[in-house]
């Protein structure tokens, strides 16, 4: 299913973009997708700002990374610190995290920047806000833990949308939420 945006469409200049990855049917691995979720529930942003479900996809993403100058990636993260821990890793920091893959075939986040680079069309400033995973296995809610973390990365994205200077506004019970765009997969 896609869902349109009042913001641009992929491919098109867009100051920020706000990515969500990660699979919600293997527990805390869709915390990225959650947290994506979540700031758009209780979150107003301007239309500069571009809000993306991307799931477990690869290649589909790049036209998203390419029109960026920003981007925001939220997903789970292997840190060394117990189910919970938030990291917040900025620019060249960020290739050098591997992220978790879904399966041996998806293509990983410092895969598609790389492919961004080559291209000439990489974000001038990229951010990976991750959280360390309590329970990876097959199932939909989230580990205790983890959600009990997820408001702290969902705070620790607004601070960084702060930061490059975006207006993050907490939304009355009346407001509806920000449609995110979701890609679907394709079977080749």
């Amino acid at each position: 299913m896609h869902s349109e945006l009042d913001a641009t469409a992929p491919g098109a200049d867009c100051a920020t973009v706000v990515l969500g990855l990660g699979n919600l049917l293997r527990r805390d691995e869709g915390l990225g997708i959650r947290a994506l979720t979540r700031l758009q529930q209780q979150y107003s942003l301007p239309a500069s700002v571009q809000v993306v479900d991307g799931g477990t996809l690869g290649l589909e993403l790049l036209s998203y990374l390419e029109g960026a100058r920003r981007v925001l990636v939220l997903d789970a993260a292997l840190t060394d610190g117990s189910p919970g821990t938030i990291i917040c890793l900025h620019g060249d920091e960020v290739p050098a995290f591997f992220g978790m893959r879904s399966s041996p075939h998806e293509i990983g986040l410092p895969d598609l920047l790389a492919v961004a680079r080559l291209r000439g069309a990489a974000p001038t400033e990229i951010t990976l806000i991750g959280m360390q995973p309590g329970v990876i296995e097959l199932g939909w809610e989230l580990s205790a833990v983890v959600a009990d973390h997820l408001d702290a990365l969902v705070e620790t994205t607004i601070k960084e949308l702060v930061r490059w200077g975006v207006q993050v506004t907490p939304k009355t019970p009346d407001q509806p939420a920000l449609e995110s765009v979701e890609l679907e997969a394709h079977d080749a």
